[in-house]
């Protein structure tokens, strides 16, 4: 039987992650963790160096190709990204 002041165990994470102002930091790495999984294995394999600042994702890219094909859709990655963490994170991407 669950008290009145209990509460589930995502909602105590989220809580101290508030508390101590580390959420914004916890969605930046993952957001780099999901990377592979929401562009595919193709481009995680070409994907040399990913990390965010300031809310923007950097990615360094080792195929000029594929380079210019993320370019084009890059503003439809920044909503997958941002949907699936659930906030906005990202507000740019750089690709290097």
């Amino acid at each position: 039987m669950r008290k009145p002041n209990d509460i589930t165990l995502k909602e105590g994470i989220g809580k101290l992650l508030n508390v101590y102002k580390l959420k914004g930091k916890f969605d930046e790495t993952s957001v780099v963790a999901l990377w592979p999984d929401l562009m595919g294995k193709a481009i995680a394999n070409r994907t040399t160096q990913i990390y965010v600042s300031q809310g923007k994702l950097f990615v360094r890219i080792e195929s000029s190709v594929i380079k210019n094909e993320l370019l084009m859709v890059r503003s439809g990655i920044i909503q997958k990204i941002n949907e699936r963490a659930g906030s906005e994170v990202i507000t740019a991407i750089v690709f290097l």
